[in-house]
């Protein structure tokens, strides 16, 4: 070869040629493949010097005996078969280091006079753009793991055909498919496409490179071998290569079909609903948190003479009378921070006879995640009722105004026919004179709670208050208590103090409180009476050990005329109104009442009123 070149060119320009050329070139000679020739270039990329040049390659780059390169060079040598690599790994040593480097490279057999006498080697470092290469295969499996595990419906189609490059397993689940798709036209995968709208969309993103978005789309596909309906919010985006040409199309996914069918199933019921709240006698309105109505049937716009949109615009509250209005703000506020349904009767002008109408309001909140979001809400009128009521609070008054001076004739007739027999010695019937006075007593009380009753629903009970010491009037009432009764009445009383309040209606409280203890615990041989202060307050109760009462009749013990049974067949006597009086009377003192029972354990009745502020 040497001498065939010197024939040819002079060896020295040749040697100058290799070691400008721009490419890394060596010439390896014998069976030990000597480093005959080597550029500049090629002795940069092994990262060695000029000190090389004769030795074998194994002993110029070292490094390289355990890698695939020496049998390459070999085989080469052996067979004269050219071998070209494209982005090969090599490991060499660069400053020191051991470096993964990457090279296109071709091994050409060195001929001479047809004998192989070497190998030529021509290489070009390509290890940037392989790891970029790397990276970018790496940043698309990230990718497509991240597809794969996402929640979303993916999927990529490549090239205008639309074939199914990449689809995870929820776009799979989607279609009802399996992976067999893959790599199929999207029409042909998904034969029930004709028709539809979506593979003309893509082939428009394909072509434009808009990205098209759609919200709560219909979708036809076979799933489970059946043609079924679906909704999907889904995109579809044109992806790009490095030169900015279009190549694919993401679509991403997402099922929201039981979002639009509960939707549907909501809008359904709201009609109901509507319809219903429309049939009914009543005057139906649902209205916002705050109390703003939002809706009114039309038996509650005809009423009142409104239309919906005036009570919409709180016209409705110009129609409530004006002395309920005060009542009505302070309800609405108890009933929304305590989250309870609304009770109320107020008078609201009625557009027919152009008068006040008693209705009762009532409402119900509709509480989601412990916040109140709207009432719903119905009026009844009761005007017949409450007249009725009235009718019968008038009558009810007068009756009891009437038996009163009667009744204390009899009682005194009573007495003196009692001491005559006595006088006489005649015991047996002296006996039954006093069992008649006592009947008339019990008459007598009940007159005056139906008397009580009516001043109350009238508005004209009278407190007398005064400052009196709560401690004296506590043992004058069960003096006079334990008189009547065989069971014990036992104190647990502290030194309290004096309040402002009425005397007489506060003993009749406490009298009320004792007899009903006593009545409603027939098995039982003691109650107990108990005092103390608290905040300000003193506080009385009363405690029995008879039939109680369960938790969700505790709130209707203070309710007029409201009887409490030991069971279905066995009602204590009595016409209900002790309590209701009782509460009337504490809450009028600025004082609380409230009970706490159970079932079969007894009960304990409560009430408290503000301390005197003595200086």
């Amino acid at each position: 070869m040497k001498n065939l070149l010197l024939k040819h060119v002079n060896f020295d320009s040749l040697i100058t040629l290799f070691s400008q050329a721009p490419v890394a070139l060596a010439m390896l000679m014998g069976d030990d493949q000597r480093v005959e020739v080597a550029n500049n270039k090629v002795l940069e990329l092994w990262g060695k010097d000029e000190s090389v040049i004769g030795l074998p390659i194994l002993e110029a780059l070292p490094e390289i005996r355990d890698q695939e390169f020496p049998g390459i060079l070999k085989n080469v040598y052996e067979t004269g078969i050219p071998y070209k690599g494209d982005g090969v790994l090599a490991k060499l040593v660069r400053n020191g280091i051991i470096t993964d480097c990457y090279f296109d490279f071709v091994y050409s057999p060195i001929l001479d006079f047809g004998k192989i006498t070497g190998v030529s080697v021509v290489a070009t470092e390509v290890t940037e753009k392989v790891k970029s290469e790397l990276k970018l295969r790496e940043s698309e499996l990230r990718f497509r793991n991240l597809m794969e595990i996402s929640d979303y419906s993916t999927a990529i189609y490549r090239g205008s055909d639309l074939v199914i490059e990449f689809a995870n397993k929820q776009m799979i689940k989607t279609w009802g498919k399996d992976l067999s798709v893959i790599g199929k036209k999207l029409e042909d995968a998904l034969p029930e496409l004709a028709g539809q709208p979506f593979v003309q969309i893509l082939h428009d993103v394909y072509n434009t490179g808009r990205s098209y978005v759609a919200k709560e789309d219909r979708v036809d596909l076979v799933v489970d071998g059946v043609l079924q309906t679906f909704y999907y919010n889904f995109s579809y985006k044109a992806l790009r290569n490095q030169y900015g040409e279009i190549y694919a199309i993401m679509n991403v996914a997402m099922n929201v079909t039981e979002l639009v069918r509960a939707r549907e199933n909501l809008r359904l019921q709201s009609e109901e609903y509507s319809t219903l709240a429309e049939a009914m006698p009543q005057m139906v309105w649902t209205a916002t948190a705050e109390g703003k109505i939002i809706y009114a049937n039309n038996n509650m716009c005809t009423s009142l003479g409104s239309s919906p949109e005036d009570l919409v615009r709180e016209y409705f509250a110009t129609l409530i009378h004006p002395n309920d209005v005060r009542q009505l703000k302070q309800e609405w506020k108890t009933a929304s921070l305590t989250k309870q349904d609304f009770e109320l009767e107020l008078r609201m002008l009625e557009a027919t006879t152009g008068k006040y109408m008693w209705f009762l309001s009532r409402a119900k909140p509709v509480i989601v995640d412990g916040v109140i979001t709207k009432w719903v809400g119905t009026c009844t009128n009761i005007n017949e009722f409450k007249n009725l009521s009235t009718q019968k609070d008038t009558f009810l008054g007068i009756a009891s105004h009437e038996l009163k001076t009667p009744l204390t004739s009899l009682k005194l007739y009573a007495q003196v026919l009692e001491r005559m027999l006595i006088k006489s010695g005649d015991e047996k019937n002296a006996d039954l004179a006093r069992k008649m006075d006592l009947q008339v007593v019990k008459l007598t009380s009940l007159i005056s709670d139906l008397l009580d009753v009516t001043k109350i629903n009238a508005g004209k009970i009278h407190l007398n208050e005064a400052y009196f010491g709560f401690d004296e009037l506590i043992k004058e009432t069960i003096e006079e208590q334990q008189m009547s009764t065989s069971k014990k009445i036992e104190t647990n009383l502290v030194v309290t103090g004096t309040v402002f309040a009425d005397k007489e209606r506060t003993a009749q409280v406490m009298t009320n409180l004792i007899s009903n203890a006593i009545k409603y615990s027939p098995a039982a041989d003691r109650i107990i009476v108990s005092s103390k202060v608290q905040d300000g307050n003193v506080i009385f109760s009363v405690q029995d050990f008879g039939i109680g009462m369960p938790a969700d009749k505790l709130e209707k013990v203070f309710d007029q005329y409201y009887r409490v049974a030991e069971d279905q067949n066995n009602t204590f006597p009595g016409l209900g109104l002790g309590l209701y009086i009782a509460a009337e009377i504490i809450e009028r003192s600025n004082g609380k009442i409230w009970v706490e029972s159970e079932l079969n354990r007894g009960s304990t009745f409560y009430f408290s009123l503000p301390l005197a502020q003595n200086d």
